[in-house]
């Protein structure tokens, strides 16, 4: 729909065109995509279209507010610099789909955004993939997710969670390092933070599951994320 648009008869569209009555070829499916994917919607459906008319099914119901958030805290100019194919590379990378073959321009836009800093990348060469920046993941609540999509190539659970409590220096919840290991239950996280305080490594304040944990002596030097 959006790569192989075709008027009827080209002369009509072209006459309406120059006497300012349509917009250029092709908007209206642009902005039909686009505005699906502002509004964190499912993409439009044309599924039951066939050679003698056009069925177009939208789906009202946002399906990630925080990825609405997310797209309200980018910087206006940049956001307005967006294409449609910038809004298609972002809502395969947010629903984390492969990008299609076609159009080629999709992948050039996706190392584009990362360029920006609006997609991230992890890892190299074939192995590369993709997430949406650490921003989106504050803005929908799962700073521990994104911690764990990010540690992908770290050997121990312990180092995951030492990880997080450094990329938060205002302190983490035990809700938000059980994002971290979402395989493990809540006890066996608290008993890998035990672990790590014992060695001083970390220490908490308070006594409840709203207590927050920071890093402890033995690791307040270190106040970044390796990448």
């Amino acid at each position: 729909m959006l790569w192989r648009q075709q008027p009827r008869n080209r002369r009509v569209a072209e006459v309406f065109g120059r006497c300012g009555l349509v917009e250029r070829s092709g908007q209206g499916a642009d902005r039909i995509f686009e505005e699906s994917i502002r509004q964190a919607k499912s993409l439009p459906d044309f599924t039951h279209t066939d050679e003698y008319q056009v069925a177009l099914t939208l789906d009202g119901q946002v399906q990630d507010e925080g990825f609405l958030r997310f797209l309200a805290k980018l910087d206006k100019r940049t956001l307005a610099s967006f294409t449609t194919i910038d809004f298609l590379v972002l809502d395969y990378v947010h629903k984390e789909k492969s990008l299609p073959a076609e159009p080629p321009e999709l992948k050039i836009r996706l190392k584009h955004l990362v360029d920006l800093g609006v997609i991230e990348s992890i890892g190299r060469g074939r192995a590369t993939q993709y997430m949406l920046c650490q921003k989106y993941y504050l803005h929908a609540g799962k700073s521990g997710v994104y911690t764990r999509k990010r540690g992908l190539d770290r050997n121990t659970n312990k180092e995951l969670l030492l990880r997080h409590i450094r990329a938060n220096p205002q302190g983490a919840r035990l809700s938000e390092l059980c994002q971290v290991l979402p395989s493990l239950s809540e006890n066996q996280v608290q008993t890998l933070l035990k672990e790590l305080k014992r060695k001083e490594s970390i220490h908490v304040k308070g006594k409840t599951k709203a207590s927050l944990w920071f890093l402890g002596s033995k690791d307040s030097h270190l106040n970044v994320i390796p990448t």
